[in-house]
C-alpha cells in the first residue's frame, strides 16, 4: 500500500512525520502522524498507538502533547491516526461536532449511511498496524495503545476486546461507559442502530466485566476540574467499580486542583495542557512493558 509523505521534522534526534494513504477499510484517504525515535535508524522498535478525541485530526497530539522527548529516550515509535474518515460525502457527516467527521468513535458502523466508511475499529485494529509494520522498522510483537477522551474509550475497548494484542493500555479522561452518557448514546445509536444491547460490545465498563485475557495493567489520568467529568460524559467510577469486581489491575489518578486556594485558579481540565502535564508518565508506563 503506497504511502505519501506529507511532512517531516527533525525532533529530539528522531523525526516527526505525517503520511497519507488510501484506506481500503475506510474507502478514503487517511493521514497519520508517526514519530520515529533515533533508535529506529539502527534497529526495530516497539510501537505505541495514540487515539485522539472528538474533533481531532492527527495533528492535535503530535503538536500539543510534547511526547517526543520521552519517546526518543525510550526508543518508542508513536503512531497517531486521524479520528474518522474524511471527505466521504455522506449526508449529515459535518452537521455536528460529536458525530460524523472527527467523531468516528472507534467502532465499525452497521447502519446506513455510515457502515461503508465508518469502520475505525477495524482500521485501528488491523489495517493501520499492517501498514505501519510493512513500512517502518517495527517489532510487531511489541505494541501498546493509549488515548484521550473518545480516544481513551477507543484504547480501552481495543485492549479489552483483543486480549494479548497490546502489551499495555492507558488513557487520559476516557469515555468509560458510553452506553450511559449522551456522547455515547448519540454515537453508538447513530452508528450501530437503536438496539442498545449491540452497544455493549464497544463499552469498556461492560467489556471488562467479561475480560479473561492475560494481565492488563491499566493507567488512567483524570483531571478533577474536567468539565466533561462533571457533566457525566466520562463516568470513570463505573469502570473502576467493574475493574475492582473483576480484579483487573487499574491505577486511576484523579489529578487535583491547584494547591492555591483562590477560587479562580482551577485544576486540570480536559485539554492538551492536562495531557502534556502527565504524558511522560504514560510513556514510561508503556515503555516498562514494551521494553521488557
Amino acid at each position: 500500500m503506497a504511502l505519501k509523505q506529507v511532512s517531516s521534522n527533525k525532533c529530539f534526534e528522531g523525526f516527526q512525520k505525517v503520511f497519507e494513504h488510501d484506506s481500503a477499510e475506510l474507502k478514503c484517504k487517511m493521514k497519520f502522524g508517526i514519530y520515529l525515535p533515533p533508535k529506529a535508524e539502527t534497529g526495530k522498535c516497539p510501537v505505541l498507538y495514540w487515539l485522539s478525541g472528538l474533533t481531532c485530526t492527527e495533528q492535535n497530539f503530535i503538536t500539543k502533547a510534547a511526547f517526543q522527548q520521552a519517546a526518543a529516550e525510550h526508543g518508542l515509535i508513536v503512531v497517531a491516526p486521524d479520528t474518522s474518515p474524511r471527505g466521504c460525502n455522506i449526508e449529515g457527516e459535518d452537521e455536528s461536532w460529536d458525530f460524523g467527521t472527527g467523531a468516528g468513535f472507534y467502532v465499525d458502523a452497521t447502519e446506513d449511511p455510515w457502515k461503508t466508511n465508518y469502520r475505525m475499529y477495524s482500521y485501528i485494529k488491523d489495517e493501520l498496524p499492517k501498514l505501519i509494520n510493512a513500512n517502518f522498522p517495527t517489532d510487531p510483537e511489541r505494541m501498546s495503545i493509549f488515548g484521550h477522551s473518545m480516544g481513551g474509550h477507543g484504547a480501552l475497548i481495543l485492549a479489552l476486546k483483543n486480549p494479548g494484542k497490546y502489551k499495555s493500555v492507558s488513557a487520559f479522561a476516557p469515555i468509560c461507559n458510553p452506553i450511559q452518557c449522551q456522547w455515547g448514546k448519540k454515537a453508538l445509536g447513530g452508528y450501530l442502530g437503536p438496539d442498545a444491547s449491540k452497544w455493549e460490545a464497544y463499552d469498556a465498563t461492560q467489556l471488562v466485566k467479561s475480560y479473561s485475557g492475560p494481565r492488563l495493567d491499566i493507567l488512567i489520568d483524570q483531571g478533577k476540574d474536567d468539565q466533561f467529568l462533571s457533566a457525566g460524559q466520562l463516568l470513570p467510577d463505573n469502570f473502576i467499580a467493574a475493574c475492582t469486581e473483576r480484579k483487573v489491575p487499574v491505577v486511576f489518578r484523579l489529578q487535583q486542583a491547584s494547591c492555591f486556594c483562590s477560587p479562580w485558579l482551577l485544576g486540570y481540565d480536559h485539554s492538551y495542557f492536562f495531557i502534556a502535564s502527565f504524558i511522560n508518565d504514560h510513556i514510561k508506563h508503556h515503555a516498562k512493558y514494551l521494553n521488557a
